[in-house]
């Protein structure tokens, strides 16, 4: 499976005022890799940046081939205006995982992407298909400037408490935003929630809707029934919610 990405800077609305924001293919998120177990995945990865670039796929192990899972000191970053191809196979972890570039708080103005890996035919999965399956990127969110951060950070300095807290790339301030997700009534649907922030745990819930927690971090679970779950930051879970209450809008 083939991509290939211009990562690049861009300007954003969030929270109430433009933000710089790191931007794949002119996306923020950045596009969704949607796979297989066993597939090879090949990402061309172009940095349009000013600034060294790395990318991290949060979760996924790389068996063989550890160098892929990219940190700094295990892989020299991309300069900028230079290119690099990541291959990888997720093998066989069946879930819910995020990419993200990990370098100077890079984190904190984007770049970051949902992964989906579904099982192969012959796999038989613990529930029935739903009617459809979203990616639900949620994280805080800080209006300083990624390098600033990095340069509090660099000083020992804190740069204090998120400013607010975004999904999808929206932070649903607009009164215009439409809404994120719509669902049919009577269908079940797969939400993957992931918590792509920098240092905020966050309650995840539906309103007047429950959920049946069905896999975490690439492992189908016990199946139980919430109210709500804590998401920590960098943990990936899947939901089936139903769509059983009267037609509307929930939050």
């Amino acid at each position: 499976v083939f991509f290939e990405w211009k990562v690049t800077y861009g300007t954003k609305p969030l929270l109430d005022a433009p933000q710089k924001v790191i931007l794949i293919n002119g996306e923020f998120p950045g596009p969704r890799i949607n796979c297989s177990s066993n597939n090879n995945i090949v990402v061309n990865v172009f940095n349009q940046l000013d600034e060294p670039l790395l990318f991290t796929w949060n979760g996924l192990q790389h068996r063989k081939n550890s160098w892929q899972a990219v940190r700094a000191g295990t892989e020299s970053p991309m300069a900028p205006g230079t290119y690099y191809s990541y291959k990888w196979q997720p093998k066989d972890q069946i879930g819910s995982f995020f990419y993200f570039p990990s370098l100077g708080m890079h984190r904190a103005a984007g770049g970051y992407g949902g992964i989906s890996v579904v099982s192969r035919l012959l796999i038989p999965v613990p529930f029935d298909p739903p009617a459809d399956d979203h990616m639900v990127l949620i994280g805080d969110w800080y209006t300083k400037d990624h390098a600033a951060m990095a340069k509090m950070l660099d000083a020992g300095k804190s740069f204090g408490r998120p400013h607010g807290v975004v999904i999808n790339g929206k932070s649903g301030k607009a009164a215009a935003d439409p809404p994120m997700f719509t669902v049919e009534a009577g269908k079940t649907y797969r939400l993957r929630v992931c918590n792509v922030g920098i240092k905020a745990s966050l309650n995840f819930r539906i309103q007047g809707h429950d959920m049946k927690l069905v896999e975490m971090e690439g492992s189908h679970t016990v199946q139980d029934m919430y109210a709500s779950l804590d998401v920590h930051v960098g943990h990936c879970l899947s939901v089936l919610v139903a769509a059983d209450q009267t037609p509307g809008d929930y939050y």
